[in-house]
């Protein structure tokens, strides 16, 4: 495998074989860092591939093209395990997601193959500038519960996306409906593009789009965003797959830590104090935005 890949990647793997650290502490050490951000995801609400990414790129000795990689099937992971149950609940609208996962999907697919052909120093200065944005997005938005649409557009009706679901918090049943469904479909292409070239998901900006700009519940915008990430995750998946950047000694202890964390993660979920929880990844985040955009200037 290592003669397909780059120079770079060639060189950083014969130093990583010359190195004094057994093979087999990495595998270990992975398992233990993806448990603890499985149980920081969960407690702040974001995906485990926004934080595994940055974090792990920074702290690990693991070239970014195959950190990408795993960060892809790490979401893909969590997107799949809670898949049926979202839709089986309703709280996932296939009318929504498949005309919002055509455009991301096939945008992802770009951003992987853009991704892999740019020099690494570049994706990292723009993956830095990428999680400081996702900081100071989840520092300012405020999400809705219920979003008040006085009338559906044209496209939004066009393609069917309405309809109702039962909440069982309240016991209603509430009928919902979508506006500025083309500014809506238009970001998608970017956030397809961001999710393919940084392996980072995308739930950070699929629910924010669809609850904040085009009116879905708030609700409805997240069982959405994770089921969303089952086909947009898996499409650039197969590009860094293809490539040989998902390397099973790298992926299969991340995903284990990270559902193995998420599992407890859930359990205190009850127990934790959102805020403080929410500026604690806030603070991650910044701090490695920064380490990132510093990796990628040479400092």
């Amino acid at each position: 495998m290592l003669a397909f890949l780059p120079h770079e990647t060639l060189a950083q793997a014969e130093a990583g074989a010359q190195s004094a650290t057994p093979w087999w502490v990495w595998p270990i050490a992975l398992v233990l860092f993806s448990f603890v951000l499985g149980v920081i995801a969960v407690l702040a609400g974001v995906g485990g591939g926004v934080l595994f990414v940055p974090l792990v790129s920074g702290f690990f000795p693991f070239h970014l093209d195959f950190v990408r990689g795993t960060g892809l099937m790490v979401a893909l992971a969590g997107a799949l395990a809670a898949g049926p149950g979202l839709l089986r609940r309703n709280l996932a609208s296939l009318r929504l997601a498949l005309p919002v996962a055509l455009i991301a999907s096939s945008c992802s697919i770009v951003g992987a193959f853009m991704g892999l052909a740019l020099p690494t120093n570049v994706v990292q200065l723009c993956l830095g500038g990428t999680i400081l944005f996702i900081a100071i997005l989840l520092l300012t938005s405020k999400n809705v519960t219920r979003p008040h649409v006085e009338k559906q557009d044209w496209l939004g009706a066009a393609l069917g996306m309405s309809g109702v679901y039962h909440d069982v918090a309240t016991g209603e049943n509430i009928e919902w409906k979508t506006h500025r469904t083309l500014q809506g479909l238009l970001l998608f292409i970017v956030i397809g593009v961001m999710a393919g070239m940084f392996g980072l998901g995308a739930g950070w900006a699929n629910v924010p789009v669809l609850n904040l700009l085009m009116g879905a519940p708030l609700k409805i915008a997240v069982g959405t965003s994770k089921f969303l990430l089952s086909i947009t995750d898996t499409s650039a998946a197969w590009v860094y797959l293809n490539q040989g950047c998902v390397i099973p000694l790298i992926t299969i202890p991340s995903i284990i830590g990270l559902m193995c964390g998420s599992f407890v993660g859930v359990n205190l979920l009850a127990k934790a104090k959102p805020k403080f929880i929410r500026y604690m990844v806030i603070g991650v985040l910044l701090f490695a935005g920064a380490k990132a955009l510093l990796k990628g200037l040479g400092i």
